[in-house]
């Protein structure tokens, strides 16, 4: 059914992650010869703000994440010689829409988050890539 999968990693919400996990085992169920890429998406942080932070707080930031995905990938119960990952930096929807352009994902799953005010005044990730991706998208609560 699917032969590309695009699963956002928020490293900082394991229990949503695991649960987009545990939907792509589901999918891939039906589907044989899956391709998996998980990704993470860095924020940019403001020039305003670069100079109160370390010189080296990108590359920092950078290693930190890279260490936390090998941690993942190992725990994920997805079969890893399927999984390639990417590290992007932006605003999560922009980098997650481009990396499914990209490189050609038949469906983006994505977690979302108990809704909170500011969600419902400023939008989710989740909304946004699922009104504006060209592929299908299963949201995970």
């Amino acid at each position: 059914m699917f032969k590309k999968m695009l699963i956002t990693v928020d490293l900082d919400d394991p229990d949503t992650m695991r649960k987009t996990f545990v939907a792509a085992q589901q999918l891939m169920k039906e589907s044989a010869n899956v391709e998996i890429r998980l990704i993470n998406v860095q924020p940019i942080v403001p020039i305003s703000i670069m100079g109160y932070l370390p010189p080296d707080f990108d590359e920092a930031v950078t290693k930190e994440a890279e260490s936390k995905f090998a941690m993942i990938v190992s725990g994920s119960g997805l079969p890893e010689k399927t999984i390639s990952k990417i590290i992007r930096n932006g605003s999560v929807y922009d980098e997650v829409l481009a990396e499914a352009n990209d490189w050609g994902a038949d469906i983006i799953i994505v977690g979302s988050q108990k809704p909170s005010m500011s969600m419902y005044l400023l939008g989710s990730n989740a909304a946004t890539i699922t009104r504006h991706a060209k592929c299908s998208v299963l949201v995970v609560r």
